[in-house]
C-alpha cells in the first residue's frame, strides 16, 4: 500500500510518465521477493478467497508438513520466535514469495511440481534469506529513494518540454526513468543472489542438502531457456537462470551435507501431500491418469478416494476411505476425510464419529475442531451445541481467522438460545469479512442482549465504535 501511494503521487506531475513509473514499480514490487520470476475450512476442498488474488488453501495435514519443512531453516536463520507462517495459494504456477516479515507464500503449483521435500525446503531457505536479510524494508527504502529521483526527473523533463518542445521533453523524461528502472532492477537482482546464498547457509546450518534447490532451479532454467535468449539481462528481476544455477552450485557442492537424502518417512508425507492436492484440485480424468488403478500405493489410493468423493461418487469414496483407515487406523487425516465426505453429503450425524476421532488423533487441530463443531451443530439440539461452542472457542483461541468459524459459533449460540453471544459472533464474522457496517449493526443489537460491562458487551462495544480486535468470543 505504501508503494502504491508513492507512485500515485507521481501521476499528478506527468500522467504518461507516472504510468510508466507505476508499471515499473509494480513489476518490482510483485517480483522482487518472488522465488523464480519464471515460468478449506479444513481441507483443500474449500478455500478462503483472497481479495484480488488466488484463494488460500487451508488444510491441517499440508500445513503441518510445511511447518516441519520450514522450522529448521527458520531456526538456523534466528527467526524461530517470529511465528513465521506458510500460506498455500491455489495457483498452479511454480512460485513462492514473501510480502511481510510474518508469512511465506507458496503456490500449490510448487507443491505439485516439487518431487522431493528437499526441493520445497530449498524454496523456504531462499525465502527465509529474504526475511533474514531485511530485504522488504531495504527495497521500500530503495524505492523511496528512486521515487525522489523520479520526481526530479519528471520536473526536469517537464521543463525541457516547455523549453525545447514535446520530443525533447519526452526524451528528457524517458532517459532518467530508464536509468532509475535499471538501477532498481540491479538492486533486486542483488537481493535475489543474496537470498540464494543465505538459503544455502541456512541449509548447511540445519545439516540439510542444497541439492533440491539446485535441481529445482535447473528445471526452472530449462523451462526459461528459450525465452531467456531474447531478453535483456539488465531488465530482469532475477539473475539469468544459467548464471544463477552455476553460482549456487559452486557454493552448494562445498557443503558436507550436499548428498544428504530426505528421510523416507518425510518423502512419504510429501507424496501424500501431492496426492491430496491432486485429488482435491484436479479433474477426475486427470487424477485417473496420474494415479491409475494399477497403482496401489497409499498416495494413489488417497488421491482416488478424494476424487471419488469430490465428484459425487460417495458410496465408492467411502469404501476407499474405509480401506485407507483399515490400513492406517492412526492416520487422523483419513478419519477427517471420511467425516468431511459425510458432512458435505448432508449426513452430519454420521460425520461426528470420524471427525471426533480425527480431532483426537490430530491433537485437537483447530481446523478439524471447526469441522466437528459444524457436524454437531447440524444435529440441532442444545447438548451438541454446547460441545460445539467449546470446540469453536478452543479453535479460535489458536486460530482467530479460521474461515466461517464465527458463523458456526453464531449458530451454536443460537441453538443454545444465547442470542447475545450469537449476535456478537455474527458481528465478528461480518467484521472478518470486511463488512464493518453490518458488524456494527449486529454488535449494537448484541449490546442490548448482553450484561452491561461484561467482556462480551465490551467486545461488542468495541465493534460498534470501530475498534476491531483479533480476540475471539469466549465463554
Amino acid at each position: 500500500m505504501e508503494l502504491r501511494g508513492l507512485t500515485n503521487r507521481t501521476a499528478s506531475l506527468a500522467p504518461a510518465a507516472g504510468r510508466r513509473i507505476r508499471q515499473a514499480f509494480g513489476v518490482l514490487t510483485a517480483a522482487a521477493v518472488a522465488l523464480a520470476g519464471v515460468g478449506p475450512a479444513a481441507s483443500p476442498a474449500t478455500a478462503q478467497q483472497r481479495s484480488g488474488g488466488p484463494s488460500v488453501i487451508r488444510d491441517t495435514e499440508i500445513e503441518n508438513l510445511l511447518r516441519d519443512y520450514a522450522a529448521p531453516v527458520l531456526r538456523a536463520a534466528g527467526l524461530a520466535q517470529q511465528n513465521v507462517r506458510v500460506v498455500v495459494l491455489n495457483d498452479r504456477t511454480f512460485n513462492a514469495f514473501v510480502m511481510d516479515g510474518r508469512h511465506i507464500f507458496i503456490n500449490a503449483g510448487a507443491l505439485f511440481d516439487a518431487k522431493t521435500p528437499n526441493e520445497i525446503i530449498g524454496v523456504f531457505a531462499h525465502e527465509t534469506g529474504h526475511l533474514a536479510g531485511g530485504h522488504l524494508l531495504k527495497l521500500r527504502e530503495q524505492l523511496a529513494r528512486a521515487q525522489t529521483a523520479s520526481i526530479i526527473a519528471l520536473l526536469l523533463g517537464a521543463g525541457a518540454a516547455v523549453a525545447g518542445g514535446s520530443n525533447a521533453g519526452a526524451a528528457a523524461i524517458m532517459a532518467p526513468q530508464s536509468a532509475i528502472q535499471r538501477s532498481l532492477l540491479a538492486y533486486v537482482r542483488t537481493q535475489e543472489d543474496a537470498a540464494d546464498h543465505a538459503g544455502v547457509k541456512f541449509l548447511n546450518a540445519s545439516h540439510q542438502s542444497a541439492r533440491g534447490m539446485i535441481e529445482l532451479f535447473k528445471r526452472l532454467s530449462n523451462d526459461a531457456l528459450f525465452n531467456s535468449r531474447y531478453v535483456d539481462p539488465y531488465l530482469q528481476t532475477h539473475p539469468m537462470p544459467q548464471e544463477r544455477v552455476a553460482a549456487l552450485e559452486a557454493v552448494a557442492r562445498q557443503s558436507p551435507y550436499f548428498d544428504v537424502k530426505d528421510p523416507p518417512a518425510l518423502q512419504a508425507r510429501h507424496d501424500m501431500m501431492r496426492a491430496k492436492l491432486s485429488g482435491f484440485l484436479d479433474r477426475p480424468d486427470t487424477v485417473a491418469r496420474r494415479f491409475p488403478m494399477s497403482d496401489q500405493s497409499m498416495p494413489a489410493r488417497y488421491a482416488r478416494a478424494i476424487a471419488a468423493y469430490r465428484h459425487a461418487d460417495l458410496r465408492n469414496a467411502l469404501g476407499q476411505i474405509d480401506s485407507l483407515i483399515q490400513a492406517q487406523p492412526g492416520n487422523a487425516y483419513f478419519h477427517e476425510l471420511k467425516g468431511q465426505a459425510l458432512l458435505e453429503a448432508g449426513r452430519g450425524a454420521e460425520a461426528v464419529a470420524p471427525l471426533r476421532r480425527a480431532v483426537q488423533l490430530s491433537n485437537n487441530a483447530p481446523l478439524i475442531q471447526v469441522m466437528l463443531a459444524q457436524a454437531l451443530i447440524g444435529s440441532n439440539n442444545a447438548a451438541t451445541a454446547e460441545e460445539a461452542v467449546g470446540l469453536l472457542n478452543s479453535a479460535l483461541a489458536r486460530e482467530p481467522t479460521i474461515p466461517e468459524a464465527y458463523d458456526q459459533l453464531a449458530m451454536a449460540y443460537g441453538r443454545k438460545g444465547d442470542l447475545g453471544r450469537a449476535d456478537l459472533a455474527a458481528a465478528q464474522a461480518a467484521l472478518n469479512r470486511g463488512d464493518l457496517k453490518t458488524a456494527r449493526q449486529i454488535a449494537a443489537r448484541a449490546k442490548g442482549r448482553l450484561p452491561v460491562g461484561s467482556p462480551p458487551w465490551v467486545r461488542a462495544n468495541d465493534i460498534t465504535n470501530d475498534k476491531p480486535q483479533s480476540a475471539n468470543v469466549r465463554n
